[in-house]
Formats: structure tokens, C-alpha cells, sequence
């Protein structure tokens, strides 16, 4: 488990993101480099890192479900996500 300050720091991130996407547009389509560089460091999208949704792991993401891949094999093997089945041949 993550600890709960670097999810909350994301979280963070994310709502920054989006708070300041559309005047990042216009200012990258208007070629205003410098009031670009004025917004903060947190609103580029660049510095966002996925994070499972559950465990708050930011290694082994698996960007379909969203979930780490260890928990993405605990829930496989209880057989918690649909259409998803442990091989066997």
C-alpha cells in the first residue's frame, strides 16, 4: 500500500490537470511560451503517474483495469474480473 500522502498528492495533480488543460491549449496553440511557463509546475500532464486504484502502487500498472498487476492477479484468481481466467494448456 501507497501511503496515503503520495495519493492525495496525485489526486492533487489530477485536478490541476484538468482545472488548467484548456488554457494550456490555448496558450500552446497561441505560441505564449512564457505565460505557459507562469502556470504551475503540477498542471502539465507530464508530471501525472498512474497509480493502481486500489493500492495506490505506482509500479506494474496495467492501464486497461487500472489496477497494479498484483492486485490485478489476486482478483484473476478470485475470479473478480469478468473474462479474465488463469491459462492453462
Amino acid at each position: 500500500m501507497a501511503k496515503e500522502s503520495m495519493k492525495a498528492r496525485e489526486r492533487k495533480r489530477e485536478k490541476l490537470v484538468a482545472k488548467y488543460a484548456a488554457k494550456r491549449k490555448a496558450l500552446k496553440e497561441a505560441g505564449e511560451w512564457e505565460a505557459l511557463q507562469k502556470l504551475p509546475k503540477n498542471a502539465s500532464p507530464v508530471r501525472l503517474h498512474n497509480r493502481c486504484k486500489i493500492t495506490g502502487r505506482p509500479r506494474g500498472y496495467i492501464r486497461v483495469f487500472g489496477i497494479s498487476r498484483v492486485t490485478f492477479r489476486e482478483m484473476a484468481n478470485q475470479g473478480l474480473i469478468p473474462g479474465v481466467k488463469k491459462a492453462s494448456w
